[in-house]
């Protein structure tokens, strides 16, 4: 296939659109089902690199999970507690655990489920059957992967009347070293961003804490990994080997570190008790539980617990969650990882990243005050690596 129609293009008003290879080659995908659109590629295409990427750099299973061109989370195929299941509404699924991939999915998509509603899923291995009965019961755009085994793509096919985007890219497809870009009719190159992220890029570490365990080079190369293919302004949390924080798009650096450390908090603060005992009715959809969890934990648009609310979502009135008990509960975290795409040029992304419990960091450095930077790692007894290498993705 060297060329795809697309219905439109970022609207509905722009036709016509297409994809193609610009040097007249087959495009290194296969679409199985559905008729993905332009966002749809896009998302497809920087969380295949993610993912990918990601699997390569670890030597595990990943995927990821993109809303808007920006991952809401990516993971690896690591184990889940039941508590980890529970609050990722996946303690029903059968055989969970003897699909790594599952796992990553799992992961993945049960971070930021409000974000993910209508998302886009990259998977680094070829899907199975466990981890096709996992997406075929969330609200998804379509999905990305190497191949699909015979069980899962029967799964997945049935999946939105039928209509479901399932797109088979070639694992070995290595794009140009040179890469274009076309805004307002004229034409940006520049060579791609093949920057690999391994354990080499903590090795400057710049702090008087010096210790950075396994765990945590594992965590701060997702951290960082996810950045790459995150739209900037970009900070990223991430503990037991997924993102569980990812604050995009920002133009000023402490208020992606405000937003990915906000998310961070409403993921820990989902595997507490009183969030995991919460009397939802049976009937209510995945959705609504998410937006109900979500609701219940930072108090948004309308109080859930309000009488003539919350019997639309309990069969039985929950007590609030309070502010003293959020802040109780989030005091005991540690040992999280922070990653930023760029450098951090005041100290009050890390006073806002103690309060999510980070204990490392990894950032390019650069700035004029890298020092009070460092002084303020050094107060909380963080341990913090220069990596030297800036990860703007736009």
């Amino acid at each position: 296939m060297k060329s795809f129609e697309l219905k439109y293009g970022c609207n509905p008003n722009q036709k016509p659109a297409e994809i193609f290879m610009e040097n007249g080659g087959d495009l290194p995908i296969e679409i199985l089902n559905g008729k993905p659109g332009y966002i749809n590629f896009l998302d497809a295409f920087n969380s295949w690199q993610l993912v990918s990427e990601l699997s390569r750099a670890t030597g595990l299973v990943a995927a990821a999970s993109f809303k808007h061109v920006s991952p809401t989370s990516a993971a690896l195929g690591l184990p889940m507690s039941e508590k980890l299941k529970k609050a990722c509404f996946v303690d029903d699924a059968n055989d969970l655990d003897s699909s790594p991939l599952a796992l990553a999915f799992a992961r993945a998509r049960g971070t930021d489920r409000l974000c993910s509603y209508g998302d886009w899923i990259a998977l680094s291995d070829t899907c199975d059957a466990v981890t096709a009965s996992l997406i075929a019961r969330e609200v998804s755009d379509g999905v990305i992967a190497p191949d699909f085994t015979a069980e899962a793509l029967e799964i997945l096919l049935k999946k939105r009347n039928g209509n479901y985007n399932i797109v088979k890219i070639d694992k070995d497809y290595i794009p140009a070293e040179i890469e274009t870009k076309t805004v307002f009719g004229i034409t940006f190159k520049q060579k791609r961003n093949d920057y690999t992220v391994d354990k080499k890029a903590f090795s400057n570490i710049v702090t008087d804490n010096k210790n950075l365990s396994d765990g945590a080079k594992r965590d701060l190369t997702v951290a960082l990994i996810t950045l790459k293919y995150t739209q900037s302004n970009s900070v990223c949390f991430a503990v037991d080997g997924q993102a569980i924080g990812v604050g995009a798009g920002q133009q000023s650096r402490v208020h992606c570190t405000r937003l990915a450390g906000n998310k961070a908090d409403t993921w820990f603060l989902r595997q507490s008790e009183k969030v995991l005992s919460l009397p939802f009715k049976a009937e209510l959809s995945r959705p609504q539980r998410d937006n109900a969890v979500d609701a219940y934990i930072n108090q948004n648009e309308f109080d859930i617990c309000a009488d003539g609310v919350w019997e639309n979502y309990f069969y039985k009135k929950p007590s609030p969650l309070t502010d003293a008990e959020k802040q109780e509960y989030l005091s005991k975290i540690d040992g999280v990882s922070l990653g930023s795409d760029a450098f951090f040029p005041f100290e009050d992304n890390i006073l806002r990243a103690v309060k999510s419990g980070v204990k490392f960091v990894a950032q390019p450095g650069g700035s004029i005050r890298d020092n009070d930077v460092i002084d303020c790692c050094n107060k909380f007894g963080i341990t913090m690596a220069f990596t030297g290498m800036r990860l703007f993705h736009h």
